[in-house]
Parts: C-alpha cells; sequence; structure tokens
C-alpha cells in the first residue's frame, strides 16, 4: 500500500508540473506573468510533501493491512488526485474565490480522509500503546479543518487572507509527526 501511494503522490506533483506552459517571451518578465500559477504550484507541492511524510510515518504504524484500510487509503488519494486541478484552476484565475474555496473544501477533504485513515490503524492498536496515546492529543488534526474553514470562508473576501491560512496549516504539519515517531521508537 505504501509503494502504490508513494507512486499515486508521484504522479500527483508531476501533473502539476506539467501544467506550466513555456511562455513565448524570453525575458524574466515573461515568468512574471506566471507568478500566481508558480505560487499555487508552490502550495501544492508543499501540501503533497507534508501528506507523503507523514502518510509515511502513518503507514508504518499498520499492524495487519485490510480491505478497510486500502479503501481509506484509495480515499485520501482521491482527494488528493484532485490537487492538481484545483491548483491549476486557483493559478490560473489568480486565486478567484471560488477556485481558491475549492482548493480549500478539497484540502479539508483529504485532512478528513487522512484522520479516517488514521483512526482505523488506531484501532489495531491498544489503548494503551504509545501510538494511540500519542495520536490521542491529536492538536493537530482537530485544528486543521478550522483553519481550513475559515480559508475557504475567506477566499471571497482576500485570496491573501485565505492564503494565509493554507500556510499556517502547512506550517503547523510541515514536520512530520514526533508522536508517531516517538511511538515507532517505543515500539
Amino acid at each position: 500500500m505504501e509503494a502504490f501511494s508513494d507512486g499515486v503522490l508521484a504522479i500527483i506533483i508531476t501533473i502539476m508540473v506539467l501544467e506550466f506552459k513555456v511562455p513565448e517571451d524570453h525575458d524574466w518578465g515573461a515568468l512574471v506573468e506566471l507568478g500566481p500559477k508558480i505560487l499555487s504550484y508552490i502550495f501544492s507541492f508543499v501540501y503533497v510533501g507534508i501528506y507523503w511524510n507523514n502518510h509515511h510515518h502513518l503507514l508504518h504504524m499498520v499492524r495487519n493491512m485490510s480491505g478497510r484500510l486500502m479503501w481509506l487509503n484509495l480515499l485520501l488519494l482521491f482527494w488528493l488526485s484532485l490537487v492538481p486541478f484545483t491548483t491549476a484552476w486557483m493559478g490560473e484565475s489568480h486565486f478567484a474565490g471560488t477556485p481558491t474555496a475549492l482548493y480549500g473544501i478539497i484540502l479539508m477533504l483529504a485532512a478528513f480522509a487522512y484522520w479516517l485513515l488514521q483512526r482505523a490503524i488506531i484501532k489495531q492498536h491498544t489503548s494503551d500503546s504509545a501510538f494511540v496515546m500519542a495520536v490521542g492529543r491529536d492538536i493537530k488534526g482537530k485544528i486543521s479543518p478550522f483553519l481550513y474553514l475559515i480559508a475557504i470562508l475567506t477566499a471571497y473576501v482576500s485570496p491573501w487572507i485565505s492564503g494565509f491560512f493554507f500556510v499556517l496549516v502547512a506550517v503547523i504539519w510541515f514536520v512530520p509527526d514526533k508522536r508517531i515517531e516517538h511511538a515507532l521508537r517505543s515500539r
């Protein structure tokens, strides 16, 4: 499941970069015109990288592979596979309200799918395991949907405000989940 997921995430990143068209002009100004597309790509590249990193750590906590886990993993990959579309639309539209809000909705649904996958893996462990105890205080997971909701709602007010909340969630998750790393070491 991990190798399949890694492949899908690599394809998602590849699709995003293929959205770039080479400018016809041959000066730096041509790249300035691509600014919104480049910025939306950077957002999404970082997000996909964060999911890849945290997903990698999470899958190391799987004790028994099951059909349920495989389907929950596919649900996560489904939402992440929509990131290239929303990334392109957001960049093309120069962060217009609806594309930016949809970007946030997709990220929030991916976060929900990640949470479902995490819950299913938690059920494979005893309630006193280091993994369950560490993840049980899931402050990142509890605050992220709230921040995504703010980003979605503010997308129609200002793309800068919305972008701030996207960046804030990314910063929160940028460092791999130390709780899971600690639980892996204590196995």
